[in-house]
């Protein structure tokens, strides 16, 4: 699991950002807001505001009116939690603007969707955050109910569903992050391609994040695909594992804290993984992080683009609060505070992208996208497959 970081350096937020949260305020009630719903297992016990003012939320016909006084003590929402996608600045505006606090939910989206469906008679959370793959299978198993966020209307329409139970609100790529001091000092050139990463200076702290993840899969599915591979055969992946196995290479949960205390000097995960340890993490200098977004040995496509989204859970408590929380994060001012962590937004079109992210000809030269729905519908087995087979440390 990432580590907890510090403050994020990039802080500017855009005008344009304030204007559209100011838009998603609302206006004052007359104070007999409803009765407190902050019950089933997660900490609240409704109606800690007690000025009974009202918001409107929602997009088209899902627009409603809520009430304070029907807030929680604390949000749950799965995979909301520091150390990662920049959460922590986007918990803290909230908490400072609507005065409910954000439960730090440590898991990955894989233990997201086994904790929906260990909970599906007495839910624990009120909305699903994670991969959008698996938010599908959450979606596909009957655990999330239709609700359009504001601005609903900005997301392309491939990232989302027409009902509105599954909504993106960021996207990442898969990126190879390397130490460039360790690399001069060991004699190794910076890698070009997913075969440069083979060489025994390298490979020997090499990291890979498990497979069970959605930026693990994304990573190996990034190799597969690097080596010719796709959904029907993950031979190539497997070759590549047991090629770098024997220098050293391993998965690891905690790649991001290995990677800044110099245990390791490369690790596969995110654009924003890397980008984020260079620019953000006061413990690094900026020269002593690189990121390279990595085509196959014969230019194919390597760099697999993963989008992140939320559905409103069936059932959950607090689905008020949650609808708010969810309109927050689709804000203009929300999707910027992802730009702060390099995290790239879905409404990044409307925004400034900042300057540091690689060229995007590396992007158009090796970034690739799947399906979501057929992947969806293969991941459990690809998994399952990659976890049995794999020979490097630390799959599980």
């Amino acid at each position: 699991m990432p580590f907890n970081r510090g403050s994020s350096r990039r802080t500017v937020l855009k005008g344009a950002g304030a204007a559209g949260l100011a838009a998603l305020a609302g206006c004052t009630g007359d104070g007999n807001g409803g009765n407190g719903n902050g019950n089933g297992g997660n900490g609240g016990n409704g109606g800690n505001g007690e000025s009974g003012e009202t918001y409107e939320v929602g997009y088209g016909d899902y627009q409603t009116t809520i009430s304070e006084s029907d807030f929680p003590d604390e949000l749950y929402i799965y995979c909301v939690q520091t150390g990662w996608s920049n959460w922590d600045a986007i918990m803290e505006q909230f908490q400072d603007r609507y005065g409910v606090p954000l439960h730090d939910d440590q898991r990955s989206s894989g233990e997201a969707v086994t904790h929906i469906r260990s909970n599906a008679q007495n839910p624990t959370h009120s909305a699903y955050n994670g991969g959008y793959s698996f938010g599908i299978e959450v979606m596909d198993d009957g655990f999330l109910t239709p609700y359009k966020p504001a601005n609903w209307d900005a997301v392309p329409e491939e990232l989302k569903t027409e009902d509105g139970q599954l909504t993106s609100t960021r996207q990442m790529t898969t990126a190879v992050t390397y130490r460039p001091d360790v690399y001069e000092e060991r004699g190794v050139e910076p890698p070009e391609t997913w075969e440069d990463l083979k060489h025994p200076d390298i490979a020997q702290d090499l990291a890979f994040t498990p497979p069970h993840t959605a930026n693990g899969l994304a990573s190996a599915l990034s190799v597969n695909n690097a080596y010719g591979g796709d959904l029907d055969n993950v031979d190539p992946l497997i070759e590549y594992h047991e090629e770098i196995e024997e220098h050293g290479a391993d998965f690891r949960r905690n790649v991001e804290g290995d990677f800044t205390s110099g245990e390791i000097s490369t690790v596969i995960e995110y654009d924003y993984t890397g980008l984020n340890l260079k620019y953000n993490v006061d413990e690094l200098d900026e020269d002593q992080v690189d990121i390279a977004i990595l085509p196959g040995p014969n230019g194919e496509a390597g760099a697999m683009n993963v989008p992140y989204g939320f559905g409103l859970l069936e059932g959950a408590p607090n689905p008020d609060t949650a609808k708010l929380f969810m309109d927050f994060v689709l804000s203009l001012e929300g999707q910027e505070l992802f730009f702060d962590a390099y995290v790239r937004p879905i409404r990044a079109d409307e925004l400034d992208q900042p300057e540091e992210f690689p060229d995007q000809s590396e992007y158009d030269e090796a970034e690739f996208a799947l399906d979501q729905l057929e992947l969806v519908e293969r991941q459990d087995e690809i998994i399952d497959e990659i976890m049995d087979r794999t020979p490097l440390p630390g799959a599980q």
